[in-house]
């Protein structure tokens, strides 16, 4: 028996177009700087602002396209984790005292802009959903 895949495919244009809408919200929802997102999307002023105009004109590389995925993923889990949209909003620019942010900001941490941060925020995020923090 074959099971036929009756929803379409999604191209990368519309993963990109739709993860930038996505993620410039909940980072803005975070309060980052124009500054900080440039940073942690890992793009220059004229094409985030390009992007912004136009959502079409959205063009990501893998890298990139996997930022947007971790910043999603963050904000799912801190859904998860919160009941309150202020907590949800709030946990990234509060300091943590957890063995990795040792008193840092999260959103400090990722707005370094290295791929590296985003990631090791995320897991530790994604850890706390699951109940396993450390």
């Amino acid at each position: 028996m074959s099971v036929t895949n009756t929803q379409p495919d999604i191209s990368k244009q519309q993963m990109a177009e739709a993860g930038f809408k996505a993620a410039t919200v909940i980072l803005d929802g975070w309060g980052c700087t124009q500054a900080e997102m440039l940073s942690i999307l890992r793009l220059s002023k004229s094409s985030f602002y390009s992007f912004r105009k136009d959502s079409e004109k959205v063009r990501l590389d893998d890298d990139q396209l996997e930022r947007l995925s971790y910043i999603l993923n963050i904000h799912s889990a801190l859904r998860i984790i919160f009941d309150n949209p202020e907590n949800v909003r709030g946990f990234m620019t509060m300091p943590n005292h957890n063995a990795y942010f040792e008193g840092r900001k999260p959103l400090a941490i990722i707005a370094s802009g290295k791929f590296s941060d985003l990631y090791e925020v995320a897991i530790r995020i994604d850890a706390l959903r699951s109940g396993i923090w450390g």
